[in-house]
């Protein structure tokens, strides 16, 4: 039996993008991955489809396993030869109980390793523009629990130093025990006028930061509703956020975005609403599958060397051609003297990508501009391959049949829906939880209507901002009574995220 191992790994305090890269290589390679309530959900997609998801979160209002018990579970799986990753919020030795699980795996002979993660001692107050430390306020911070009972008579924390020895304090997890944390302070020498932030869900698009001073901090965060987790900021650095508040400007921040196309597409999107401040929610509606029925792609691979040009409509339709390709046991060399027309950059990247220079691309990126473009270049009887997906539209096709070309239309892939339970998202759209929905497909609208249910879509999606990819996906839209908000003029991941955040940042709805 192989030996396993334990890799007690920081994940940062929730923007996923702050998980360390040593982090993340644990995190792929694990059998089993124990994750905690502060972890992101979005970085269990990069664990291996196979292992084991293990939840062992904590709460005030309870926990799903003990410490005893989490400690008995890494054990139990590396004994069994597994490689596990414990995924703990922010940093395993910054009050994350980390040393308690290394100290028992140690004692039992385990093998371990600790992965350091961003504390949310420092990158919570960095996403509010609060910098800990800066040479012309204080050189010295100090960072503090928040959930020891700081009226206790058995307090481990020196206060009576603590108070005005330090110059900026960070006490992490304090909501609960504000009222006594700033008594403390003021009863120890701390000014009243000393400035203070509390910050809740720092990181993520739902961040809410609260500023004042230690004499009137307690009435604003109960004012504001804070709960934990929050992390409280107090010292002469907190001025600094009227300056440098840099995340909360972002245009997309704390808006929601579900994202309806498919699970593997998804992540560009996602990433690129979270570098704009927003808060992605992916609900695939759609996935992309090999054909039923691979002949009709073999008998055109076949003929190869016959076809004058080969003409890709999407990405998905290079990746499976080629995928197809390679499994027939030819590569590149088998298109001959064709050449390559693609319908937008994307596809333009991903064929040169594969070694292929494209010698038509259109600068609208849809069917009717790629037959416009290619209408000057194919002449009467070529050869025309186009593989592409099993209900796409045949507008190309015809158009190029009309200029004298023999075309061959071969279904390199299909797009079926995901059967997945709309419930939560019908839940949020009602609640009005749901800023933006975003559409970039025919087939992402069918299948999202479908999902939800035809007679309330339309309805529910009335209290939130839909945005298209381009005409076609908000004709689409349009013909199940769905109101298109924003439509993006460049029709790729990036015009929509750009025309997203134009409407947001002064655009106006489409007429």
């Amino acid at each position: 039996m192989r030996r396993g191992c334990v890799y007690l790994v920081g994940a940062g305090p929730g923007d996923p993008g702050l998980l360390t890269i040593k982090g993340l290589d644990c995190l792929k390679k694990a059998d089993v991955v124990v994750y905690d309530r502060l972890v992101n959900p979005y970085l269990l997609r990069y664990a291996r489809a196979d292992a084991e998801l293990v939840y062992a979160g904590k709460s005030p209002q309870g926990h799903t396993l003990s410490q005893a018990e989490i400690n008995e579970l890494l054990a139990t799986r590396a004994k069994a030869g597994k490689t596990v990753a414990r995924l703990k919020g922010g940093d395993p030795f910054i009050f994350g109980r980390g040393g308690e699980e290394a100290e028992y795996l140690a004692a039992r002979g385990i093998p371990f390793e600790v992965v350091p993660g961003v504390t949310a001692a420092a990158a919570v107050p960095a996403y509010a523009g609060i910098p800990l430390t800066h040479r012309s306020f204080t050189s010295s911070l100090a960072v503090v629990t928040g959930n020891e009972d700081p009226l206790k008579e058995d307090t481990s924390i020196a206060w009576d130093k603590l108070s005005t020895g330090v110059g900026t304090l960070v006490f992490l997890m304090g909501v609960a025990n504000l009222p006594g944390i700033v008594a403390r302070l003021l009863a120890n020498g701390r000014d009243r006028e000393t400035p203070a932030a509390v910050i809740q869900w720092g990181t993520l698009a739902s961040q809410v930061t609260v500023t004042g001073t230690l004499a009137d901090i307690e009435a604003k965060v109960a004012d504001a509703g804070i709960t934990n987790p929050a992390v409280f900021v107090v010292g002469d650095v907190v001025r600094l956020r009227e300056r440098l508040n840099w995340f909360e400007t972002k245009p997309l921040f704390g808006k929601k975005v579900l994202i309806t196309r498919t699970r593997e597409q998804a992540g560009v999107l996602a990433e690129a609403i979270a570098g704009r401040g927003g808060q992605p929610w992916e609900f695939p509606t759609i996935q992309v599958l090999p054909p039923a029925d691979w002949m009709p792609v073999d008998l055109a691979i076949e003929r190869l060397g016959s076809y004058d040009w080969i003409v890709f409509t999407s990405v998905n339709g290079v990746r499976f051609f080629f995928e197809r390709l390679k499994d027939c046991g030819k590569d590149v060399r088998a298109l001959g003297r064709a050449r390559i027309g693609a319908i937008g950059p994307k596809t333009q990247a991903a064929l040169e990508q594969r070694g292929l220079l494209v010698d038509a691309v259109p600068e609208l990126y849809r069917a009717e501009e790629l037959a416009a473009a290619l209408r000057a270049l194919i002449l009467p009887g070529a050869k025309v391959l186009l593989p592409r997906a099993d209900v796409a539209r045949r507008l190309l096709a015809e158009a190029l049949a009309q200029l004298g070309a023999e075309v061959t239309e071969v279904a390199v892939y299909r797009t079926v829906p995901v059967t997945e339970d709309a419930a939560c998202v019908r839940d949020a759209l009602e609640k009005g939880e749901i800023d933006v929905v975003t559409f970039t497909s025919s087939s992402t609208v069918r299948n999202f209507v479908s999902l939800i249910s035809p007679a309330e879509a339309a309805a529910l999606l009335r209290g939130c901002t839909v945005a298209s990819i381009g005409p076609v996906t908000s004709a689409t839209a349009r013909a199940y009574g769905i109101q298109v908000d924003v439509e993006a003029e460049q029709y790729t991941v990036e015009g929509l995220v750009e025309a997203i955040c134009t409407y947001f940042t002064g655009g106006r709805a489409l007429a």
